[in-house]
């Protein structure tokens, strides 16, 4: 038998066909949330540095406080809102790169993601949050809408799937 290449011992995996365009379109809109993502986070950082208006007002994300409160969970807060930016940008090029792998998980978690911030808008406040957060979701919306599309789904069926009566 001839081999042009020396086998690693491994089966072939089958070649995937490549990405319908309502798949590549939604991978570009998945790095798009990310981008816009990253925008949220450096504009929560600076609001959570520079609230000059907040704390002299002795008002913080809604709660009144001391100024002397302020300044000892101020860091916390920094601290969190960087956490929290930072695995959402993971998240959106995590998804991003599965997805474009043809990986149906990817597909799922994709949508229960979309879920949770589609509960997540409820928890804005200001405008620029509110702003941002509609933004993000809107973004995510076109995506999973474009994850679920008839030509979309033929992608992330198994490489080894037949329908009954195909391939006899």
């Amino acid at each position: 038998m001839y081999q042009p290449y020396p086998s690693s011992g491994q089966p072939a995996e089958p070649l995937r066909p490549p990405a319908p365009a309502p798949v590549l379109t939604a991978v570009k809109l998945m790095y798009a949330g990310a981008a816009v993502s990253t925008v949220f986070l450096i504009v929560s950082l600076a609001m959570a540095i520079g609230d000059i208006g907040a704390i002299a007002r002795g008002r913080w994300l809604g709660h009144s406080l001391t100024a002397a409160q302020l300044s000892h969970q101020r860091p916390l807060v920094i601290t969190l809102v960087i956490a929290f930016g930072l695995a959402v940008i993971a998240l959106w090029l995590w998804m991003a790169r599965a997805t474009s792998q043809g990986k149906n998980w990817a597909r799922i978690l994709s949508t229960v993601l979309f879920g949770l911030a589609t509960l997540g808008l409820a928890g804005s406040h200001s405008v620029a949050q509110v702003f941002f957060a509609v933004l993000i979701w809107l973004t995510g919306l076109a995506a999973v809408w474009l994850l679920w599309l008839p030509a979309s789904s033929v992608f992330f069926k198994p490489s080894g799937f037949m329908r009954a009566g195909q391939g006899t």
